[in-house]
């Protein structure tokens, strides 16, 4: 690995499996000792409109939101050509970080070191109108909180413009009420779904995406819905919740639905969507390129509702 870098953003050598696509490049995120990797793709303009956080789930890594089977419907590919930056952000205890974190970290504190890389990216690289996030099945759990985070709003390097969570809920389902082993395969069911919902090659391009789930995220599974109602309460940004009609990680019953949007106290109600023919990875999905519309055209609404967005 190379020299600690001076600036908060240094290009970086990553093992061979960790490559971005075309286009994407390889950053570290962060001054201090826990820096953290990331991918980044910007818009040809190089002047962001807004600057998407994405922030992948349990056991994947940043190429998940590459889209490694249809690259030009992958939420990189998307976003940037409607003038965004994304960066797709590698959470604490995977993959850069891991040697200074080998356990990780809990969620809480995810989001805080994860907000500290946030601001020192914003004070060297412009951000647009302001960060909006987008957090997948764990990784969700750690955007939830890290919308919870400071945002003073008065700048657009303080502003937090929206959050989109997908493929993370509240009260588990039954079952996976025992949080089967995503490497053992006892996961399968629940994080996929039937097979037809997936493009030929995900699944062997898939295995590329895995990491190592860290200790102090596995010890924390368990705790999250005690935890969830705190969290939530926190957010003041808009928020969209999505989950994919065959999604089998968590209660999705109707008076769930509604409990869950409750929990949002701090700001308007969240829209709830039931995205049809998808499981619980609607980025790998065939449902994808819908999904990450939805989130986009969610992401339009927030900007147009921003003050001093970009014309």
């Amino acid at each position: 690995m190379s020299t600690a870098p001076t600036d908060s953003v240094a290009r970086q050598t990553f093992a061979p499996r960790d490559l971005a696509p075309e286009g994407v490049e390889q950053i570290v995120l962060g001054r201090g000792p826990h820096r953290l990797g990331a991918w980044r793709a910007e818009p040809a303009t190089r002047e962001p409109r807004s600057v998407l956080v994405a922030v992948h789930g349990r056991a994947m890594s940043p190429g998940y939101f590459a889209g490694p089977v249809a690259p030009h419907t992958s939420l990189l590919a998307l976003a940037t050509a409607l003038g965004h930056t994304v960066l797709a952000v590698e959470r604490p205890g995977y993959g850069l970080s891991r040697a200074a974190l080998p356990r990780g970290l809990p969620l809480a504190e995810q989001a805080r070191l994860l907000r500290r890389s946030l601001a020192e990216y914003a004070e060297l690289h412009p951000v647009g109108a302001g960060f909006f996030l987008l957090g997948h099945s764990d990784g969700g759990k750690a955007a939830l909180h890290l919308a919870g985070e400071p945002w003073s709003g008065a700048t657009a390097a303080d502003r937090l413009v929206g959050l989109d969570l997908n493929g993370c809920g509240w009260h588990y389902a039954p079952a996976a009420a025992h949080f089967p082993d995503t490497f053992g395969g006892g996961a399968g069911g629940l994080n996929w779904g039937p097979l037809r919902l997936y493009p030929g090659g995900t699944f062997r391009a898939s295995r590329a995406l895995l990491r190592e789930v860290p200790a102090v995220e596995e010890e924390e599974t368990g705790r999250w819905p005690a935890r969830f109602p705190a969290a939530a309460a926190r957010v003041r940004c808009p928020v969209r919740l999505t989950f994919g009609t065959y999604e089998g990680w968590w209660r999705l019953d109707r008076e769930e639905l509604a409990a869950m949007a409750a929990g949002f106290t701090g700001t308007r109600r969240p829209v709830v969507e039931r995205l049809p023919e998808a499981g619980h990875n609607l980025s790998l999905g065939q449902a994808a390129p819908l999904y990450h519309a939805r989130a986009l055209t969610f992401l339009e609404e927030c900007l147009a509702a921003s003050p001093d967005r970009p014309r």
